[in-house]
């Protein structure tokens, strides 16, 4: 049975499941080229189709994310909360969030009125997509609508692997809720508590977000890497207003929605804040909240395999945490943990409604679900853009040596890879010897982080790079958790290492990843290090590449000194002088 899965929210995606088996999963923001679309993601469907060789006639079903938003026919710019041009129905919702708040806390008919009231504003959703699949694509497949936590549930539970888990999901919020607790239980997901989404910890973090100076919902991560630079001293101040209750619950203290929680939050600092100060004091107090929750729940059920989806849990230090937790053995992050991942949920878990609800969980081969690029698409887009197209016989060992020598060089190979993280297909690469790397580099590219580069390292060193591994090797694959850095990863792989010890690893093997693991083993007989940077390969404030031509257009306006696009290896044509990355 063929499942299209879908979410017109941001960022907006597609995936085909087959029988249980992802075929392909696109983020339309791949494919427009703004960074968190949202609406109906148009030019997905057309590629996941063309992916996987498929008719629109070959689709059974259609499964829906459920999300309230506005219905638009065709992909749209998220803008963020706190943009003055945000659509009037939205700052409907926004006015009445604040004014329901106060109340929400003890009054469960609060947050009935808000997803009614939601629902009735944008009751034409679940009319006009049906009808859009039927007048532009021709699919005439059933079409069912997916809670929105069920399917970040469903996304988790089904690709982690675990016969027995408890499923956690906590983000910004969907459908009137910020968070749910599952029973995983031999294929089948049992719900055991909700967080409304008046007290939403991922709205919590993307508050203070916007008070650091970042947007919200889209650079918390940069709050995290800035988080290591400061001291907890406000902690105190945020937790008079979110805290975590026994038994299992997470609580706003005062009332906080979007625009009103700036005020609430600047009323609680010091005018002159220092927001590094502030990063550490809002990651110590998500810690402690998701910490403490997660672990009520652990000891509720009695499990000890752990699969996370949500937003919040792109938070890889809280991850890390979560992992250290005494009561959990194995922990799983769902790739596309945030709404992105929630098309391949709703089909998986329509596939488990059509078996009486059960599903057997199956553990998640490789995130290479995106688009590929033949080698005429490649030479055609290189020949366009004047760049002589240059085959390498040895590509991977050619790739290595120019490592080993200094330089940066982009890649661009195979499939696309699902979720925000790039791992390896579409990915910049450079030495982890530079301690100095991530400020050179993101200048290079026309980023501000601060996060350090992650290193992507080899599966069978690894143990001699990080504690404390064994249960979290496949978080680990897919780049989703932090871990604490050995002596020797240390002082051999300074430019990975944050300044708290920790590093993001991507762990990666001959069977997952074929190519890469020949250019990591290459590295390594050159170099003696067993791991490599791997940032993604976008300029700032745009998607990862998807299509050759978005590789070239990146390459060329970051300067980067080699350009490894399928078997072709392109020297940057502007750049012949020594010193850091440079071509030597």
């Amino acid at each position: 049975m063929l499942t299209l899965g879908l979410i017109d929210s941001k960022p907006s995606s597609v995936a085909l499941v087959d029988d249980g088996r992802i075929v392909a999963a696109v983020a339309e923001e791949r494919l427009c080229r703004m960074k968190m679309a949202g609406g109906m993601p148009v030019a997905a469907m057309d590629e996941v189709l063309r992916i996987a060789g498929a008719n629109p006639s070959d689709v059974d079903r259609v499964a829906v994310a459920q999300v309230v938003s506005v219905f638009e026919p065709e992909p749209i710019a998220w803008k963020g909360w706190f943009d003055t041009t945000i659509n009037t129905r939205s700052s409907l919702l926004d006015r009445l969030g604040s004014s329901l708040a106060p109340i929400a806390g003890s009054n469960p008919a609060a947050l009935r009125a808000q997803q009614t009231l939601k629902r009735w504003l944008f009751r034409d959703r679940h009319k006009r997509i049906p009808a859009l699949l039927r007048e532009r694509w021709g699919i005439n497949a059933p079409v069912s609508f997916f809670d929105h936590h069920l399917a970040h549930a469903a996304s988790a539970y089904y690709t982690g692997g675990f016969e027995r888990a408890l499923v956690v999901t906590l983000d910004g919020g969907g459908d009137g809720l910020s968070g749910s607790v599952w029973e995983g239980i031999g294929g089948r997901l049992r719900r055991l508590d909700s967080v409304p989404s008046f007290h939403s910890l991922g709205n919590f973090y993307s508050y203070v977000t916007e008070l650091c100076g970042f947007k919200a919902e889209r650079h918390e991560g940069k709050v995290t890497g800035l988080a290591a630079r400061g001291q907890p001293i406000y902690a105190d101040r945020l937790r008079e207003v979110i805290c975590y209750e026994e038994p299992g619950k997470i609580r706003y203290l005062v009332p906080m929605y979007h625009r009103s929680a700036l005020r609430v939050l600047k009323s609680r600092l010091p005018r002159d804040f220092d927001r590094a100060n502030l990063a550490a004091s809002a990651q110590l107090v998500l810690e402690e909240i998701g910490i403490a929750f997660v672990r009520h729940w652990l000891r509720s059920t009695g499990m000890t395999n752990l699969c996370l989806a949500g937003g919040v849990f792109s938070n890889v230090r809280l991850n890390q945490g979560l992992f250290e937790i005494p009561e959990v053995n194995q922990i799983f992050v769902h790739p596309a943990m945030d709404d992105s991942g929630l098309a391949v949920g709703a089909a998986l878990q329509s596939h488990a409604k059509q078996s009486g609800g059960r599903l057997a969980p199956a553990r998640l081969p490789n995130a290479y679900l995106g688009s590929e690029f033949s080698d005429a698409e490649i030479t055609a887009a290189l020949t366009a853009a004047d760049l002589m197209p240059a085959r390498e016989d040895r590509i991977q060992e050619a790739i290595s040596e120019r490592l080993a020598a200094g330089a940066v060089v982009a890649r661009f190979q195979g499939r696309m890879e699902y979720g925000p993280r790039a791992l390896g297909n579409r990915s910049v690469l450079y030495q982890p010897t530079d301690p100095s790397v991530n400020d050179w580099l993101n200048e290079r590219l026309g980023r501000t982080e601060f996060m350090p580069f992650a290193p992507a390292t080899l599966q069978e060193e690894a143990d001699d790079c990080y504690e404390q591994l064994e249960g979290a090797r496949d978080a680990a694959r897919f780049m989703t958790i932090t871990l604490d850095c050995t002596a020797k990863m240390r002082d051999a792989c300074p430019g990975v290492v944050h300044v708290d010890g920790t590093a993001r690893p991507q762990l990666v093997d001959a069977e997952t990843s074929p190519d890469f693991y020949a250019i990591l083993t290459a590295y390594h007989a050159h170099t003696g290090l067993p791991a490599l940077i791997n940032t993604s390969f976008n300029l700032h404030e745009e998607p990862i590449v998807c299509t050759p031509s978005d590789a070239i257009r990146a390459f060329l306006q970051g300067r980067i000194d080699y350009l490894a696009i399928g078997d072709h290896l392109i020297p940057h044509p502007a750049i012949e002088t020594e010193g850091p990355g440079a071509r030597s």
